[in-house]
Formats: C-alpha cells, sequence, structure tokens
C-alpha cells in the first residue's frame, strides 16, 4: 500500500524548521515569568508573575502606546474594510484597458518593502508639508491594510455566481440593494476574516510607522526602545506576550473563517 506519510528525512527537516521558528516565541513566554530583571539566564533561577503587575501598575508609560497602537488600528481597519471592499466589487466584474496595471497597483504596497513604503510616505508628507500626527501613521498602515482586505473580498466575489447579482437586477433592486442585500451577506466572513488580518498586521507594524510616527511611540516602538535601552527586561516580556496574544487571535480566527470559504461563498453565510 502507498504511504501518505513523506520520507523521515523530509519530516525531520519539516520538525526542525518549526522548532526554529516557534522556539524563541516560547522563550519569551518563559522569560516574561523569570525573577532575574537584567539578564537572560537559562534555565531562569526563578519564576514569579510579579512582572504582569509591574506592567500593569507600576509602568505608567506602556499605557498610551498601547492605547495608541490600538486606535490606529481600529482606525485603519476601518478604512481598509471601505476602500478594500469597494475596490474590490470595482475589480472583480470590470473588464477594462489597463485592469492588470490597475491591479497591480492595488497590490503593490504590501509586495514592497516595508522600508520603500515608509520612506516614500514620509517624503510625501514632508512635500505636501503634512506634520506628523496619528492620521499619518493610519494613513501608512491603511496602505497595506487595504490590500489585506482586497485580496479576500475578491477572491470570494470571484466564486460568486453572476446568476445572483442579474436575479437581484431582474427583481428591481439597485446597485445599493444589491450590495447591501446579496454581496454583503455572502462576503461576510470573508470581510471579517480580512478585517481581523488587517488589524493584527496594524497593531505590530514596526517599519513603516517608525517611519511616519514622528515623535509618538506606538507599542511596537516602545517595544524596540526598550530592548535598545532595558529597564526591565522581564517587562518588555511581558508585553510581547500580550502583543502575540492581540495578534494571534484574530489571525486564528481568521484562518477558520476562510478555511471553508469556498463552500460558504454564495451561501449568504
Amino acid at each position: 500500500m502507498r504511504s501518505d506519510r513523506g520520507p523521515l528525512s523530509l519530516r525531520l527537516a519539516a520538525i526542525g524548521g518549526l522548532l526554529f521558528l516557534h522556539l524563541p516565541i516560547l522563550l519569551i513566554f518563559l522569560y516574561a515569568f523569570t525573577t532575574e530583571e537584567k539578564s537572560y539566564q537559562f534555565p531562569p533561577p526563578g519564576l514569579t508573575t510579579k512582572w504582569f503587575g509591574v506592567a500593569l501598575w507600576e509602568r505608567p508609560d506602556i499605557w498610551p502606546p498601547l492605547l495608541l497602537s490600538l486606535k490606529v488600528a481600529a482606525i485603519s481597519t476601518a478604512l481598509a474594510l471601505i476602500l478594500g471592499t469597494l475596490a474590490a466589487a470595482a475589480m472583480s466584474r470590470a473588464r477594462f484597458f489597463g485592469r492588470d496595471q490597475v491591479t497591480l497597483l492595488i497590490l503593490l504596497p504590501i509586495a514592497l518593502p516595508g522600508v520603500i513604503t515608509g520612506m516614500s510616505l514620509r517624503s510625501a508628507f514632508g512635500i505636501l508639508d503634512i506634520p506628523f500626527s496619528t492620521w499619518t501613521i493610519v494613513l501608512g498602515h491603511a496602505t497595506f491594510c487595504i490590500v489585506i482586505v482586497y485580496n479576500n473580498a475578491v477572491a470570494r466575489l470571484r466564486r460568486l455566481s453572476g446568476g445572483i447579482l442579474e436575479a437581484s437586477a431582474d427583481l428591481g433592486a439597485n446597485g445599493f440593494q444589491t450590495f447591501r442585500h446579496v454581496l454583503l451577506p455572502n462576503m461576510g466572513s470573508a470581510l471579517l476574516a480580512g478585517g481581523m488580518l488587517a488589524f493584527a498586521l496594524s497593531f505590530d507594524e514596526v517599519i513603516v510607522t517608525t517611519f511616519t510616527a514622528g515623535q509618538q511611540s506606538t507599542l511596537p516602538i516602545w517595544m524596540l526602545n526598550e530592548l535598545v535601552r532595558p529597564r526591565q527586561r522581564p517587562v518588555t516580556n511581558v508585553v510581547a506576550v500580550v502583543v502575540f496574544c492581540a495578534t494571534f487571535v484574530p489571525i486564528l480566527a481568521a484562518f477558520y473563517l476562510t478555511r471553508g470559504g469556498s463552500e460558504t461563498a454564495g451561501s449568504g453565510k
């Protein structure tokens, strides 16, 4: 009988790759509980939960970056859901000269290195004399968040039968009614997944934020500064655990929402 299991060497290589990727994350969790404040001894000399209390109550410098990150991620996701959905609705059905080039321009921000995007935005803000603020960070994050939503929405629209749109028009529905009562119910899980992924990516973005934040500090930038000039290293690991949970949960939910997309598209769920 033919076995579906791969060669032992391939399985060992896969396990090694997974360990290489995930062991550092496990170490972050471990050192969030260490009793040692300044060094990374292995194994840790002891374990404690006091650093979670320190992060919550004794480090007020954490809260402004956290709130700013949440605010930026929420606004960027909202913009991405609106603009990404509209772009996907336009590009999935329209046929015109230069359509592929326009699609490439929409997808380009997520394909370019973050340094290029950040430098371009910083130069544009300088030329237009736009002061750095929360909105400059939002604009920077929206450039790649829109792509996430667009990809999810356009994939779902392409699987959606055009017959239901024609049936809606035959029954007298206008474009907005068709979008509201036919397209949105069928795209719901794809848009929710895209929004979750966009929120997660915006929440932990560092490179583009560095170029567009000015003197402001989001939570990832705060963590980067703490690693360079550490005060209490376990607190930084505690914050890293929080960031991990804040990004992992939406990504996991998005995975389960879109895993059966081909079956749910067109079902109205």
